[in-house]
């Protein structure tokens, strides 16, 4: 049956359990994490896990055939599955072989993966799952929505319905008791079992010791009482020593769970004697202990380039903890078992390939907090964008998409005709500067936000006249690149952008040939629109040998900076000239700066005058690391007084055609983002990027019209201006 997400989507975002659970959970994370890393290096650790994973999956196949070896002389056996079929034909032999019919199971995704448990009991064999969260999502005919803690989206009444639901007696809402009941049921289990099954968090190729890290201690007990031991691992899970634990320790729990340690670490090197009842007499004899090696398409990602960077993954779980996404919706829209960004890549790689990426890829918004906290600097909107690609050329683009991309977008003429009749056709919707109501189906697009119209007058249409206003002596001569909304729809912010460079003693050029950057077709997976726009952009720009290209969208900025570096890889012919290219490429805030401190003037002003706060874009904040510079250049700004607000590089929900596909999603986002602007007092809002002043602009039109958004362009040329008359 075809699932229907955005109906999902809706029914998580009107589920309040859910939100206040992961909404508390997500106010508390950073703090917690941050505590438990008190006294550490978090960063130098972070690059010691990446640099040991990374050189890990280089020589993957050496460390598989290591840690085969290593199990075997220590008496387990080892089994290589290719895939998810191959591990269930391998366990109904190993049960079948063992007269094995009750099975205790426990910590392990990679089974969730290939829905082991299913096929498992449809042959008759008894399973339970000895996780408290897993039990009860078994119960409740659910699927994880989180890799460390199952359950989370759960309360404690949901939870006693389903204890009492599975234990066919009333169970109260009491922890403490629920606890008690769970350990007497599972002893039952525990002690009946003839086989426990785990997971792992690790394989040590050097020893072949396989390790576990829990909370619970069931782990633990399911692999140690029964008489069979199935341990299921995946590839990307082996490390090469065991000092390379540590690495892994350091981390996970405090990124995971905010604990500097779980409470158990467990650690099977090999089969130990268990005593058991045989044919109604207590015997004692070795355990048997099998170790499964599962590919299901990690190794083709082990051996991709692009792709292998996956296999730093330690399964910490903080990328989705972050995730603005999975902290509204939970992790049960995303795919089969895998949740958020990560979620999309491994579903991609290691499930139904490409064609369940494609489901909910678009979920990932792009914001970039996941690579912020990810222990092992995984790069999973880069990897994202790399799948898509491939999704593209396998799978193709649908027709509407295919047909603005290819023949609209690539076509400057075409393009910036259509934006203009779009200034001329929404008159009748326009109030002002914004769109407050839209019609029909689009109507909650407008519900708590208005949307910025289109401008009467685009900048390329006023560049020449400000070209003549250009320093006779510059200190630089520099080109804009303004990008579709500072052109179209902010063409004020643009100009005031050329007035701050040349009130600095710099020359503004702008090329008329210039065009969309590509971001919003690369995202899309079109690279080879992409690849077009970055050509006639690259010429365009270049054409008068400029000291600098500079941006005032961070956006376009990291576009013309990095990804088109990153799209070119494949051709050398290309390659040195975009290098050239992207070294010229300056953020707005980042170039003035640098310009105001040499001159002097980022000295911070006296106190007092109007209160402004700043949000930081994703890709501003993330994308391109600057932080510093828009915060000096408000603080050196006469008659501003500067106010930070909470969660400033928060995500406000707009991310480029994001925040119109999902409005859903985007409008909590925008609502959190505009409560922390009140909260601050402060009259305006400070932004460095087109995109976040369509969105948060448009909120605060509805929600709270006496606060305005303004570019720190527009802030800083009307100072310029102030300076001016007061001369």
């Amino acid at each position: 049956m075809a699932r229907d997400l955005r109906k999902e989507i809706n029914e998580k975002l009107e589920d309040p359990i859910l939100r206040g659970a992961l909404g508390k959970f997500a106010e508390q994370y950073p703090g917690a994490r941050l505590k438990s890393y008190e006294g550490h290096d978090i960063e130098a650790l972070r690059e010691d896990l990446r640099a040991m994973k990374h050189d890990a999956v280089q020589h993957i196949d050496q460390l598989a055939d290591q840690f085969e070896a290593a199990v075997r002389e220590r008496g387990g056996v080892v089994y290589r599955a290719k895939d998810g079929q191959a591990v269930k034909d391998y366990l109904l032999k190993i049960c079948k072989e063992n007269n094995v019919k009750r099975i205790v199971k426990s910590k392990s995704m990679a089974s969730e993966e290939i829905r082991l448990n299913e096929d498992i009991e449809a042959h008759g064999i008894h399973i339970r799952e000895t996780d408290l969260g897993e039990w009860m999502l078994s119960v409740a005919g659910q699927h994880p929505s989180h890799m460390v803690m199952p359950a989370i989206h759960l309360n404690r009444e949901q939870c006693a319905g389903f204890f009492s639901k599975e234990l066919k007696k009333d169970i109260p809402s009491d922890i403490p008791f629920m606890v008690q009941t769970a350990r007497q049921v599972l002893r039952e289990e525990f002690m009946q079992a003839d086989l426990g099954f785990t997971g792992a968090n690790f394989g040590v190729a050097e020893n072949g010791a396989t390790g576990l890290v829990t909370n619970e201690g069931n782990a633990r007990i399911a692999t140690t009482l029964p008489r069979i031991n199935v341990v299921l691992i995946g590839y990307e899970k082996l490390i090469p020593k065991v000092e390379d634990i540590a690495k892994i320790l350091r981390l996970l729990p405090r990124n995971g769970t905010c604990q500097k340690a779980t409470s158990y670490e467990t650690f099977i090197a090999g089969p130990t004697p268990v005593i058991y009842k045989k044919d109604g007499k207590w015997v004692e004899e070795d355990r048997k202990l099998y170790v499964i090696l599962l590919d299901n398409g990690r190794l083709e990602a082990a051996r991709d380039p692009k792709l292998n960077e996956v296999y730093q993954c330690v399964r910490c779980a903080s990328c989705l903890n972050v995730c603005p996404i999975w902290t509204l919706v939970g992790g049960n829209v995303y795919g089969h078992i895998y949740s958020g960004g990560i979620g999309a890549i491994l579903t991609g790689l290691l499930d139904n390939g490409l064609k369940d990426f494609s489901k909910f890829s678009d979920l990932c918004i792009g914001c970039r907090k996941c690579v912020q906290i990810c222990p092992g600097k995984i790069p999973i909107p880069d990897i994202i964008d790399e799948l898509r690609s491939r999704n593209v050329k396998e799978n193709g683009m649908p027709f509407a998409e295919k047909a603005v991309f290819q023949n609209i977008l690539t076509n400057r003429k075409i393009f910036h005709t259509l934006l203009r009749i779009g200034a001329k056709a929404q008159k009748p919707m326009q109030s002002g500067k914004f769109i407050r109501h839209l019609p029909l189906f689009f109507a909650k697009m407008t519900d708590n936000r208005s949307l910025p119209a289109i401008a009467d007058t685009p900048f390329r249409d006023r560049a020449k006249a400000l070209e003549k206003d250009n320093p006779q002596n510059p200190k630089m001569r520099v080109v804009f690149f303004t990008g579709c909304n500072m052109d179209f729809v902010f063409p004020d912010s643009a100009e005031n952008a050329v007035r701050v460079l040349q009130d600095a003693g710099v020359a503004v050029f702008f090329p008329q040939d210039q065009s969309c950057c590509g971001k919003p077709a690369m995202g899309m997976g079109d690279r080879d629109t992409g690849r077009k726009l970055a050509k006639k952009n690259i010429e365009a720009l270049l054409a008068s040998n400029p000291d600098a290209i500079f941006s005032a969208c961070p956006t376009c900025t990291e576009t013309l900076e990095k990804t088109y570096v990153e799209i070119f890889e494949d051709d050398p012919a290309m390659l040195s000239k975009v290098k050239t290219f992207s070294s010229k490429v300056r953020e707005f805030t980042s170039l003035v700066a640098e310009l105001y401190e040499k001159e002097g003037r980022l000295m911070p002003a006296a106190a007092g005058g109007q209160k402004v706060t700043y949000h930081d874009s994703c890709h501003i904040r993330r994308g391109l690391g600057i932080y510093k510079e828009p915060r000096a250049l408000l603080e050196a700004t006469p008659g501003i007084d500067f106010v930070e607000m909470k969660d400033a590089d928060h995500c406000c929900g707009m991310a480029g055609a994001f925040g119109m596909k999902y409005v859903e999603i985007s409008m909590p986002l925008l609502e959190k983002k505009v409560n922390n602007i009140k909260d601050t007092g402060a009259q305006v809002c400070a932004v460095a990027c087109p995109a976040c002043m369509m969105q948060i602009g448009g909120g605060l039109d509805k929600q709270a019209p006496n606060i305005k958004v303004k570019h720190v362009a527009d802030i800083l040329a009307e100072n310029i201006a102030a300076r001016g008359s007061r001369a």
